[in-house]
Order: structure tokens, then C-alpha cells, then sequence
């Protein structure tokens, strides 16, 4: 073979939810990549990454992917989001190119910093905005692309999920400061998503919250210190002060309106997206398939994975009658096929890692003032 049919040689640096499911699979039945490397200490992890990719290294510590570095080409970050910042920059200094989970760091100004220094290393940056290839959104994109709801003046989308037992494992030490909350978690999926479709935001409300169990009796306290001249409150009744219930109302530059919903406390969810123009509205319930049948066991490779039920079907209103719009298929495997191509051939990787920094923003502000208006180059409150 020649170097640009060769593999990319890759490591997972986590091998969790993240770096098992949502990376590995992909990874593993793509012909332009070779899992090498597949960092964790977790023993049982290791046993299940050896199962799913035969003849990986495993390494307990993952700054030691730098060790290896003449042996690798890609670097994945899907680790927890207090240590992206460090393990993007080992793997950059020593010669990788990386793609970083969401969120892509804690704060904006990192994640600028990241940008800067691979620029400055010749290297390729990537974040993992594998929402952008749900079966719903793609088919969103092609009703907003054909005009079939007019000029569309709201958009909702909602994440909502049910822990009533709170997060587990390290999402329940995480303090907001350290990429924490359900904000982080899953605030860069609903904004990328608002922001791909509608453009810049210009002005945002936000009601970030921290709703405590009924059986909890631990006194309201402050998330986060607040910042200099901040204006916002923000309240919880946990122990890391992490938020668990979110919505915010962006006004986009085209004048359109999202409203944007997070909870881990919603035992009814509503509709997946909810989108009015004046010529029609479209709806959509329940999710993009993939990640479920991902956790079931069932491989990207297998036929008809990643396309939406019948009933999971969005339905199509022009005001008169409802109709099903056609089963979409989702399909976060092309992140990775897009992604090959631009290493080999220097072409735009599939997100830029600046629109994740927009995100990163958005989120900073909703932490730090209820109201905030937007400038290209500015914050205010």
C-alpha cells in the first residue's frame, strides 16, 4: 500500500461510554483506521477492548500515548473533560493529530490555546460533534434546505433525560469549573446543532439550575463562586454544585428563535425538535437510533443500522393534515470517513474546532448572567 491507503494508526485515550461505544465502533469497522492503542486502567475496560479489538496495546496511563507517538498518526480524546487540555496538547507536542471529545475543554480561552498551538505544530484538530450526523437532524437539514416550512421563525430542541439518582462515576465529582453539569454535558450538542442550522447568536436567555431529589435536605448553596460584575444566580442543593436542568432561548442573527432544553430529571420527555415556519411545522419524537443499538451490541456495519423506526418518524404539517416525512438514517461513521480524507489531503476537517469554541462561549455565558447579548468579538451581560 501506499501512504495515503496505509491505515491511520489510532489510539482511544478512555475507554468508557465514549471511547467503547461511540468511538471504537466506528474506529473498528473503517477500513482507514487501525485501532492501536487503547488507554485505561480500568481492568474490566481492558478485557472488553481487547474483545472488541483484537491485538490493541493497552496503556494504563494516557499521557503515555506520547511514548508511542512514532507509531501513531491519530490521537482520540474521550476522556473526562478536566483532562482534555492536557492530553490534546501531549499528543499534539508529540506529533499526533487529535480529535477531542465534547466538550472540547472547559473553558473557551483552552480550547482557543488548543487551536493556536496545532496551528503552530503543523498538526489536525478535530471535535467529535457526532450530533450532527443524527438521522433527525440530517432530516431537519433537508427540510430547511428545500424550504418546505417557509421562513422559519422558532426552533425547539430538547435533551431530557431521567436520573433521578443523579450522574454516576466521575460526571458525579465534576464541578462546573471542570466541564461538569449537564450544561457541559450536553449543551455542546443542542447549541452545535442550533447554531449549524440558524447562524450566530446574538442574544440568550438562560435559566441554568441544580433541582435537588425531594429526599435531599443539604441546604441551597452557590454552583460556582460568582464572577466579577456577574449578575446571575445560580442555585443548587448538590454537593459538586453541578446543574442538572438547563433551557435557554437564543436569538439567532437571521432572527429566528431556538429554545433549547437540558434536564437529567424528566421522567416525560417532549419532543425531540419541534420546528415553526409560516408555511408548515415539523416534529420529531424520541432519538436518533444509534446510540441504542450501539449499546445493544449491534456494529455499524450491520445492515439497516442507524435508520430511524416507523414510529420515530417525524411528522410533516402544513395546517390541514399530518404526514410522516420518510424514515432518515443516521450515520456518525461518516465523521470518521470525512475525517480520513482530510488527513490524507489536507482538505477542512468535518468540524472545526473553532465552531466548538462558539459553543464554549455560549456556555460560559449561560454560567455567568442571565441575559447576554453577542458580538463577533465580544461578551456582554
Amino acid at each position: 500500500m501506499s501512504p495515503s491507503q496505509q491505515p491511520l494508526r489510532t489510539a482511544i485515550l478512555g475507554y468508557g461510554v465514549a471511547g467503547r461505544f461511540f468511538h471504537g465502533p466506528f474506529l473498528g469497522v473503517d477500513p482507514a483506521y487501525e485501532v492501536a492503542i487503547i488507554a485505561t486502567s480500568n481492568a474490566e475496560r481492558a478485557a472488553q477492548a481487547r474483545q472488541d479489538h483484537p491485538g490493541v496495546t493497552i496503556i494504563e496511563d494516557p499521557r503515555d500515548v506520547a511514548v508511542h507517538a512514532s507509531d501513531l498518526d491519530l490521537v482520540i480524546v474521550c476522556t473526562p473533560p478536566s483532562s482534555h487540555v492536557d492530553l490534546t496538547r501531549t499528543a499534539l507536542r508529540a506529533g499526533m493529530d487529535v480529535v477531542v471529545d465534547k466538550p472540547f475543554a472547559p473553558t473557551s480561552a483552552e480550547g482557543e490555546a488548543l487551536i493556536v498551538e496545532a496551528r503552530t505544530l503543523g498538526r489536525r484538530l478535530s471535535v467529535f460533534q457526532n450530533r450532527r450526523y443524527d438521522a433527525d437532524f440530517l432530516t431537519l437539514k433537508g427540510l430547511l434546505e428545500t424550504g418546505e416550512l417557509g421562513r422559519v421563525h422558532t426552533f425547539e430542541s430538547r435533551f431530557e433525560r431521567w436520573k433521578p439518582a443523579g450522574e454516576r462515576s466521575w460526571k458525579a465529582r465534576t464541578s462546573v469549573s471542570e466541564g461538569g453539569g449537564v450544561l457541559f454535558d450536553l449543551g455542546p450538542h443542542l447549541l452545535d446543532q442550533a447554531v449549524q442550522l440558524f447562524g450566530p447568536v446574538t442574544e440568550m436567555l438562560a435559566s441554568v439550575r441544580a433541582v435537588a431529589r425531594s429526599d435531599e435536605q443539604s441546604p441551597s448553596v452557590a454552583a460556582e463562586p460568582p464572577t466579577a460584575g456577574s449578575h446571575a444566580t445560580v442555585s443548587s442543593q448538590h454537593t459538586a454544585g453541578a446543574d442538572n436542568m438547563v433551557q435557554l432561548i437564543l436569538t439567532h442573527s437571521g432572527g429566528v428563535t431556538s429554545i433549547l432544553t437540558l434536564s437529567s430529571l424528566s421522567a416525560l420527555a417532549g419532543p425531540r425538535f419541534q420546528v415553526s415556519g409560516d408555511q408548515g411545522a415539523w416534529r420529531t419524537v424520541g432519538k436518533d437510533p444509534q446510540e441504542a443499538a450501539l449499546f445493544a451490541g449491534t456494529t455499524p456495519d450491520t445492515p439497516g443500522f442507524g435508520v430511524e423506526s416507523e414510529e420515530d418518524r417525524g411528522e410533516l404539517s402544513s395546517g390541514d393534515e399530518v404526514t410522516r416525512t420518510p424514515a432518515g438514517t443516521g450515520d456518525y461513521g461518516r465523521y470518521y470517513r470525512e475525517l480520513a480524507v482530510a488527513l490524507r489531503t489536507g482538505s477542512p476537517v468535518p468540524v472545526d474546532p473553532q465552531d466548538s469554541v462558539g459553543v464554549l462561549r455560549l456556555i460560559e455565558a449561560a454560567h455567568r448572567a442571565p441575559r447576554s447579548t453577542f458580538s463577533p468579538d465580544r461578551f456582554t451581560d
